[in-house]
């Protein structure tokens, strides 16, 4: 009786044990992973996500950076788009005729007009006129007529009247062009055809006005 029942007790011991075993080998389990690193793949998905959408923030403020450039320009060429307006009148912003008008007195007319798209302002109230290189070709001015400023733009013209002889007797030299400029020092004046090809001697030149009966030129 003692044998079966010192039997039974090993066994009940042996069972406990082996529970218990199984209890601990359990227990261990899930804690294992995070001693040993293995957890380390959802930390590092974690950060990667993170990374991504950091990039894509930088990404979305580089991107919003970019389309604000064309703006930029937009806004240099808005500036550009107004030049030319308010500005003193170069030569090369004008168009030139001159025509011989023989009432009251013989004289060329000189017509000046903007260029398309151009407004300008005649500063320098008398313009530059000389027949030839030389200094005896050079116009003098006799200060009639005169308005300062004058705006040319559109169809608004100035006008400025031209004696090429005022001496008697033959003296004095053909020339069949005339050099105009709004000014003694502009870098560009233009050279212009006249009608004939009068003899010019000592020429006087009369100042820029609206008014074509202003501008008749008269030795004072």
């Amino acid at each position: 009786m003692r044998s079966r029942l010192a039997t039974r007790s090993a066994r009940l011991v042996l069972a406990a044990a082996t529970m218990t075993a199984l209890a601990a080998t359990t227990a261990c389990g899930p804690e294992g992973p995070s001693e040993t690193g293995a957890a380390a793949p959802s930390t590092s998905t974690s950060s990667s996500a993170s990374a991504s959408s950091s990039a894509s923030a930088e990404g979305t403020e580089s991107g919003k950076g970019e389309t604000e450039a064309p703006s930029g320009d937009k806004g240099d060429y808005a500036s550009g788009d107004k030049s030319g307006y308010g500005q003193s009148c170069g030569t090369n912003d004008l168009d030139f005729t001159v025509t011989w008008e023989a009432q009251p007195i013989s004289h060329y007319l000189v017509t000046a007009k903007a260029k398309s798209g151009i407004t300008c302002y005649l500063d320098v109230n008398t313009p530059s006129v000389s027949f030839g290189s030389g200094a005896d070709g050079v116009a003098s001015p006799v200060g009639q007529g005169g308005e300062d400023p004058i705006k040319l733009s559109g169809s608004s013209v100035a006008y400025a009247g031209i004696n090429v002889k005022t001496t008697e007797g033959e003296g004095g030299k053909q020339f069949e062009n005339v050099i105009i400029a709004t000014s003694e020092d502009d870098p560009n004046p233009a050279e212009v055809e006249l009608p004939d090809a009068p003899t010019v001697d000592k020429p006087i030149v009369t100042n820029w006005s609206t008014k074509r009966g202003e501008v008749i030129p008269r030795i004072v």
